[in-house]
């Protein structure tokens, strides 16, 4: 298990690769704001989108996660506890005002990415009239 990385996994580089080549911008492993040793995998921290790359095994997925049969009840802890950790860091997100996207590792990269993509171009649609109405108020 300690060879399995934590970051800067395969799902999370090819993600990576297609934003930047769509030209987005953002930040790797940022801190989630008010929780210690919590990371976003990519945030685009001006329009506040958290995108978070879920692990099969290590996250709980419906169809790929697997029950290990040795220590199998401290598996099953950890594994729920990894799980609450995840709503509850979605949660926190959602309260400070973050899009939340979360996604499972077997996903195509090209459909995470047009997602992504999509939810940025909105926040910063919404961002920039949000801007404007303010703006226009004030004269």
């Amino acid at each position: 298990m300690s060879r399995q990385l934590s970051k800067d996994t395969g799902a999370e580089l090819a993600v990576r690769r297609l934003l930047h080549a769509a030209g987005l911008r953002y930040r790797v492993e940022y801190p989630v704001p008010g929780m210690p040793r919590r990371r976003i995998d990519v945030a685009f921290t001006g329009v506040k989108v958290a995108v978070l790359i879920d692990g099969c095994f290590w996250h709980g997925c419906p169809l790929h996660a697997t029950q290990p049969k040795s220590n199998a009840a401290w598996w099953r802890n950890k594994l729920d506890r990894n799980m609450a950790r995840d709503r509850e860091t979605t949660d926190h997100l959602a309260a400070q005002g973050w899009t939340v996207l979360r996604f499972w590792e077997h996903v195509p990269p090209g459909e995470v990415a047009a997602a992504v993509q999509a939810a940025v171009e909105l926040e910063r649609r919404d961002h920039a009239r949000s801007r404007g109405r303010t703006r226009s108020s004030d004269r």
